[in-house]
Parts: C-alpha cells; sequence; structure tokens
C-alpha cells in the first residue's frame, strides 16, 4: 500500500487534474459507460459466470482508461494505482464487512431463532404476512440476502414446500425493503455508511419501505394462503441457542460503535485504515471460543465479495460528470434501473458523484431490485433455492405488486420527508485550523 501512495503522489505532481483532456465517446456519452453497461448486461445474462464477467468489465475499463482517457489523479499506469491508493480503504472496509457478516449470517441462522419464530405465526393469510414482517425485521440487522434465504427456508417449511411465485417475490421485496434502512442491513446501505452517510439519513428510507412491504406483502401473502395455507407446529420444542445470539451481537456492537467513534472524534483517520471492517474481525477473534465460526463459508463469500468489489471498483473509474444531476427523479429512474441491473454499482456511481437524497436513493435502489428475479443478489440467491422462480416472465406476472409498492412507498417518502440532499462526511470540507489570534 506504501507502493500505491508512492505512485499516486508521482501522478498527482505529473498531471494536474485540470490538464487531463476528456476521453473518447460515442454519441456524446464517454465510452466507459458502454463497456460498464455491458458488464452489468453480462451480469444479467450469465449467472453462471458472474466473477468472470465482472473481472472480465474490470480488466477491459482500466486498461481503455489507463490507455486513453486516463483518471482524475492522473494519466496511465500511474494514474491507476493512485486511484487504487484512493479507493483501498473503502474496498478494504467492505470485504472484511462482507465476509465477517457471513459469519454473523451463520451464526444467527443455527441459534434457531428463525425455526421458533413461525409458533407465533397466525393461522391464515396474516400468519403469511407476518412471516414477511418478519424477514423486513431481520434483514435490519443481517444481510439482506441472508434474510431472504431464512425466510424462504421458513416458507419451505411453513407451506409444506409450495410456495407460490408472488410470495417468493415478496420475501425479496422484505428483504430488501428491511435492509434499505440500516446501514448493516444492506451491502448499498453499508457503503454509504462507510462512505460518510449518517445511520439517521439511511433511516429514513423506511418511511418508504413500510408502505412498499404492505401494497406488495398483502396481495402475495393472500395469494400464498389459497396456494398452499400455514403449517404452524413445525420445530414446536426447538430451544435458542443464546451465546451465537451473544457472537451476533457483539459483532454488529463492535461495527457500529466503532464507525461512530471513528467519526466524531478522529474522522481524517477513517480515510486513512479500514476501522470498521476491522473491527468485525477483531469481535470474531474474541468470540472464537464461545461457538465454532464456520470458516467453510468463507471460500465461497471470497468468490461473493470480489464479485461484488470489481463492480465497485468499475463503478469508481466511471466520469460521473457526465451523469445527469441527482434528483428525485433521476433517483426514482434508478430504482427501475437497479430491477436489471446490480444495485452495488449503482450506488458506487452515486456515492462518486455525490449530491443524493441518502435515505431515499438507499430505497430506491434496494428496493427497486426486487421488482426482477435478479436485479438484487438476494433474488438470484432465492431462486437459487426455488428454481421455478428463474423466469423474468413469471416473477413480473405474479410478483406486480412489488412495482406497484415500489412506486407507491417512494411517493410516501417523497411526501413526508421530501427531497433533502445532503453531503456525505468526506465531501464536508475540514475546518480551517485556527492561527491562534484573538480577533478584535
Amino acid at each position: 500500500m506504501l507502493l500505491l501512495r508512492e505512485l499516486a503522489a508521482a501522478a498527482a505532481s505529473v498531471v494536474p487534474e485540470a490538464a487531463l483532456p476528456g476521453g473518447p465517446t460515442l454519441a456524446g456519452v464517454p465510452i466507459e459507460f458502454f463497456l460498464f453497461g455491458l458488464t452489468l448486461l453480462g451480469v444479467a445474462l450469465f449467472h453462471a459466470h458472474t466473477l468472470k464477467v465482472a473481472l472480465s468489465g474490470l480488466v477491459a475499463i482500466a486498461l481503455f482508461k489507463i490507455l486513453f482517457s486516463g483518471f482524475k489523479s492522473g494519466p496511465g499506469v500511474l494514474g491507476f494505482a493512485s486511484h487504487l491508493g484512493h479507493e483501498w480503504v473503502t474496498l478494504a472496509n467492505l470485504f472484511g464487512l462482507l465476509m465477517g457478516f457471513a459469519l454473523l449470517s451463520r451464526h444467527f441462522e443455527k441459534s434457531h431463532i428463525p425455526v421458533i419464530l413461525p409458533k407465533y405465526l397466525p393461522d391464515d393469510w396474516k400468519g403469511a404476512f407476518v412471516m414477511l414482517v418478519m424477514v423486513f425485521v431481520l434483514s435490519s440487522f443481517l444481510d439482506n440476502i441472508a434474510a431472504a434465504l431464512i425466510g424462504g427456508a421458513m416458507a419451505h417449511q411453513l407451506f409444506r414446500a409450495k410456495v407460490h411465485i408472488g410470495y417468493l417475490a415478496a420475501i425479496v421485496a422484505a428483504s430488501n425493503a428491511g435492509g434499505a434502512g440500516s446501514v448493516v442491513g444492506d451491502t448499498t446501505t453499508t457503503m454509504l455508511w462507510i462512505a460518510g452517510a449518517s445511520p439517521v439519513q439511511v433511516l429514513d428510507a423506511y418511511v418508504a419501505s413500510f408502505g412498499a412491504l404492505v401494497i406488495a406483502g398483502i396481495p402475495a401473502s393472500m395469494w400464498q394462503h389459497k396456494y398452499s395455507p400455514i403449517l404452524k407446529d413445525a420445530h414446536a420444542h426447538t430451544h435458542v441457542d443464546w451465546k451465537r445470539i451473544f457472537i451476533v451481537g457483539t459483532m454488529l456492537v463492535f461495527a457500529i460503535v466503532t464507525n461512530v467513534i471513528i467519526n466524531v472524534r478522529f474522522p481524517a483517520a477513517a480515510d486513512h485504515f479500514p476501522f470498521i471492517g476491522v473491527a468485525v474481525w477483531v469481535a470474531l477473534a474474541l468470540t472464537v471460543k464461545v461457538r465454532r465460526h464456520d470458516w467453510e463459508v468463507l471460500p465461497e463469500t471470497f468468490k461473493g465479495s470480489l464479485f461484488l468489489l470489481s463492480l465497485v471498483v468499475c463503478a469508481s473509474m466511471m466520469p460521473v460528470e457526465s451523469l445527469p444531476t441527482a434528483s428525485w427523479q433521476t433517483t426514482l429512474g434508478l430504482g427501475f434501473l437497479s430491477a436489471v441491473f446490480d444495485n452495488i454499482p449503482l450506488t458506487a456511481l452515486a456515492i462518486k458523484q455525490g449530491g443524493y437524497d441518502w435515505g431515499m436513493l438507499a430505497y430506491a435502489v434496494g428496493f427497486g431490485g426486487s421488482m426482477v428475479w435478479f436485479g438484487s443478489s438476494a433474488g438470484v440467491a432465492l431462486s437459487n433455492m426455488y428454481p421455478e422462480a428463474k423466469s423474468a416472465v413469471k416473477w413480473v406476472r405474479h410478483g406486480w405488486p412489488v412495482i406497484i409498492g415500489y412506486v407507491v412507498g417512494f411517493g410516501l417518502i417523497l411526501s413526508i420527508v421530501g427531497w433533502n440532499p445532503q453531503p456525505l462526511a468526506r465531501d464536508v470540507p475540514a475546518p480551517a485550523p485556527s492561527s491562534g489570534r484573538i480577533m478584535r
């Protein structure tokens, strides 16, 4: 990393940002966006090869910028090294959180809480809806992928393995809605948190998420009850493993407290070291003797993390000055776009551009991905559990309330909270040092 910083300094001293020429365009649009769009299209079409597609796109975009358009920090290889030197803390934090939260999710799953909760459900369609609310709540402190998979597992038991596609869409919608308002509930909100968005700003997303869950969840629950009524008495004698719950709580406390302390007391330090990602692994180290961590999940998690980080790096290289100005209309459009393109790079683009209402953005890119089965990682994960859901036509045909819910939810947050763009903490200039003199 020291080498990257040296190269960054060298690049900055060779070519100032203002001297960089604009890159090649096609119909007035920078070529980088076409390469990025092809990468996202490849991810959407070739689900069995997403990591290869993402890495290929990363290499293609990096080579193009090295050879033709350059970076803000300078041209060529030196500019690319400088760019990575600037982004490494964000990438390291994301990597640490993604890998650590995979272990956190397994501890929560093995705590037996997911199989005990159904004992308290009503017997009619309201039981199916309450289960969606449970998924919503779980996603607020677990990764939305884990919440969707736990919901899918509960549905498999509760409905005798007969789950309506519309209800599967509602499970994904509930997991994405619950994660949208929590900085630890979704990779996109965690990215906003790391970039400096306040948890309170992101919390605004729940104004939209609650409404969207009601609109999407009630019809789906009625359809599911008619398709296969709830079976309530499964795992009636299971007991909670409180030691695993202790591990989950410790990891979350370490991540949240560390981020608050660093942002409040040492904001400049946050740009130079991945404190949050490291804090999660410190918690894992301290609790290693409480219960065994499921280390065997890490190889597969590593592949998924590398895929997401590749897309984030791709997005970080985009010339965002060419994007439409941040507005509520643009945010609404990003939600529909996230239904067909991964929301991770869309969020990275928005962070780099700045000027958004971060709660509204979190809802749009989070819940918007629920409209198509491959629009979010939670949808892809749940569809692997239920292969019959891997049809965009069937998903939209039976899950259309999710689309209505997205629009209604967006209308709620716009009318109740309004459009309130705020700078990220990293974009706020530091106060000028005091000279120590008293002005008279």
